[in-house]
C-alpha cells in the first residue's frame, strides 16, 4: 500500500514539473499575438518573455532551502495555488505592465515547485533503485514539458486566444492541491534554523543581475549596462558565498561541494546546459531563417531534442543496473558529442534529416546525466539537506542555459560576421535587407547570409562536442574510488543525532 501511495504521489508531482517547463517555452509562439493585442514595445516583450525565467533562476535557491525549513509539501501547495491564480491573472491581462508583473510572480511561484518536487521524491523513495526510477521520470517530465510547450501553444493559438496558453496550468494545479495532502508526505528539517533574509536578498540580487546581464548581452551585444550588471552581480555573488561559509545554518550549504562527485555532477549539469541551449538556439533559428519553416513547424521538428532527453532519462536506470553510474553518464556524454558533430555536416538536401538526427542523438546522450546525475546530487546528501541540494542542481541548469545562449550565440555571430565581411550583423537583418534589393541581388545576399549562418552552426556543433567530451572526462576523473554515501558528507552525523 505504501509503495502504491508513493508512486501515485509521483504522478501528482509530475504535474507541476511538466507545467513549470512548459510555461518557460510555451510563450515563445504566443508572444507576437499577445504583443499586438496589448501594444507591447520591444523592451516590454523582452520582459514578458524573460521575467518568468529570471525570477525562477533568482528565487530557486531561497525556495529550495525554505522548503527544508517550513515543510516541502506546504511550500509546494502554496506555490501551486499561487501558480494557478497568477495563471488566470496573466491570461486576463489588459496591459503589458500587468502581464510583466504576473509573469514575474509566476516565476516566484514556479521557483517553489521544482526543488520541492525533487526533494519530496527523496523522502518518498528511500530505496535507491526506486528513487533512481522516480528521478528519471521527474527529469523526463522536465524536458518533455520544455519540448511540448511550443507545440501545445501552437495548438491552443489555432483555436483560442493567447490567454489560453496560461490557463492550461489551472486544472493541473487544482488536481495537485486536491490530491497532494493525501498522497504526499510532509517533511521539514529540525536543524534548519531561521531563514536568513540577508542571504536570500543577496542570492536573489546576484542571480537576477547576472542572468539579466547575460540575456541583455545576447540581445544588445557588448554594452555598458549589461556588463555592469554582470560585474555587480558577480560581486554580490561573492558576498553571498562568503556569508554562507561563515553561517552555522546557511541558506545554501556550500560545504556539500567538498564531495567531489557532487561537485562534478553540478559542473556537468551546467556545461551540458551551455551546450544544449547554444545548439538549440542555433537549430531553431536555422529551421526558421535558413530552411524557411513556420514557427509551429519548427517547434514540431525541434521536438526530438526534448523527446531525446526524455528517452535517455527513462533508459538511465536500466543502464545503471549494468554499469557504474558515472560510466553511464560519461558514455552518454560521449554520445552527445557525436550528435553535436553531426551538425557539422548540415547543409544541402540532407540538411533537415541530419539536423533532426543530430539533436536527437545529442539529447539522448544527456539523459543519463540528468537522471542519474540528479539522483547522485540529491541521493548523496541526508534527507535534511535535499532541498538545498535540489536548488543547487536547478541553479546550475538555469545558469548553464543562460550562458549557452550568450556564449555560443556570440561564437555563431562572430563566424557569421566574418563570413559576411562585415556587411551584415545578423541573418534577420540580411533577410530584411534582401527585400529592399532587386530580385537578383536580394537572392544572392540571402544565399550568402544563409551559408554564413550555417557555418556558424557548424562551429557551434564542434564547440558543443568539445564541451560534452570534456565533461565526460571530468565525470570519470572525479568519480569516487569507493561508493559515496551520505555518511561521508560533513555534518551528516550531526543531523542524525
Amino acid at each position: 500500500m505504501r509503495f502504491n501511495r508513493a508512486w501515485l504521489g509521483l504522478v501528482v508531482l509530475m504535474l507541476p514539473t511538466l507545467l513549470v517547463a512548459m510555461d518557460a517555452t510555451a510563450l515563445l509562439l504566443a508572444l507576437p499575438q499577445l504583443s499586438a493585442d496589448l501594444g507591447a514595445t520591444n523592451v516590454q516583450q523582452l520582459w514578458i518573455s524573460d521575467g518568468y525565467g529570471l525570477m525562477v533562476g533568482g528565487m530557486v535557491i531561497t525556495m529550495g532551502t525554505l522548503g527544508d525549513r517550513i515543510g516541502r509539501r506546504r511550500l509546494l501547495m502554496i506555490g501551486g495555488a499561487a501558480f494557478a491564480v497568477l495563471s488566470v491573472v496573466a491570461a486576463l491581462a489588459v496591459s503589458p505592465l500587468m502581464l510583466i508583473v504576473a509573469r514575474a510572480l509566476l516565476g516566484v511561484a514556479g521557483a517553489t515547485l521544482a526543488p520541492s518536487t525533487l526533494a519530496l521524491i527523496t523522502n518518498m523513495f528511500r530505496d535507491e533503485r526506486q528513487r533512481g526510477q522516480a528521478i528519471a521520470i521527474w527529469a523526463t517530465c522536465q524536458f518533455t514539458g520544455g519540448a511540448l510547450g511550443p507545440v501545445l501553444a501552437g495548438f491552443m493559438l489555432q483555436h483560442f486566444w493567447w490567454g489560453s496558453v496560461f490557463l492550461v496550468a489551472v486544472p493541473a494545479m487544482a488536481l495537485l492541491l486536491l490530491a497532494g495532502p493525501f498522497l504526499l508526505p510532509e517533511f521539514r528539517s529540525d536543524q534548519a534554523g531561521r531563514l536568513d533574509l540577508a542571504s536570500a536578498g543577496l542570492s536573489l540580487a546576484a542571480a537576477l543581475l547576472m542572468l539579466y546581464g547575460i540575456k541583455q548581452l545576447i540581445v544588445e551585444g557588448v554594452s555598458v549596462v549589461p556588463a555592469a550588471a554582470l560585474v555587480v552581480g558577480a560581486a554580490i555573488g561573492f558576498l553571498f558565498v562568503r556569508r554562507q561559509l561563515r553561517l552555522e545554518t546557511p541558506l545554501l550549504d556550500l560545504r556539500l561541494l567538498r564531495n567531489r562527485p557532487f561537485t562534478a555532477v553540478l559542473v556537468a549539469l551546467a556545461f551540458a546546459g551551455i551546450a544544449m541551449a547554444g545548439t538549440g538556439l542555433l537549430v531553431t533559428q536555422y529551421l526558421q531563417s535558413v530552411l524557411g519553416l513556420s514557427p509551429i513547424a519548427s517547434a514540431v521538428l525541434f521536438a526530438p531534442m526534448g523527446l531525446g532527453v526524455a528517452v535517455g532519462t527513462m533508459a538511465a536506470p536500466a543502464l545503471a543496473r549494468r554499469m557504474k553510474q558515472t560510466t553511464a553518464i560519461a558514455g552518454g556524454l560521449v554520445g552527445s558529442a557525436l550528435g553535436s558533430l553531426l551538425l557539422v555536416g548540415v547543409g544541402g538536401a540532407s540538411a533537415l534529416p541530419l539536423v533532426m538526427i543530430g539533436i536527437a542523438v545529442l539529447a539522448l546522450g544527456t539523459g543519463p546525466l540528468f537522471a542519474l546525475g540528479t539522483g547522485l546530487v540529491v541521493g548523496s546528501v541526508p534527507p535534511e539537506r535535499a532541498g538545498s541540494a535540489a536548488s543547487m542542481s536547478e541553479t546550475g541548469n538555469y545558469f548553464g542555459g543562460s550562458l549557452g545562449f550568450a556564449l555560443l550565440g556570440v561564437v555563431a555571430a562572430v563566424v557569421y560576421r566574418s563570413r559576411m565581411d562585415g556587411t551584415s550583423d545578423s541573418l534577420a537583418g540580411a533577410v530584411a535587407a534582401s527585400r529592399r534589393l532587386p530580385a537578383g541581388q536580394g537572392a544572392e545576399l540571402l544565399h550568402t547570409a544563409r551559408e554564413a549562418f550555417t557555418a556558424g552552426l557548424h562551429v557551434v556543433g564542434v564547440v558543443a562536442a568539445v564541451i560534452f567530451a570534456g565533461t565526460a572526462v571530468l565525470i570519470l576523473i572525479m568519480r569516487p574510488a569507493t561508493r559515496t554515501t551520505p555518511a561521508l558528507l560533513p555534518g551528516y552525523e550531526a543531523t542524525r543525532s
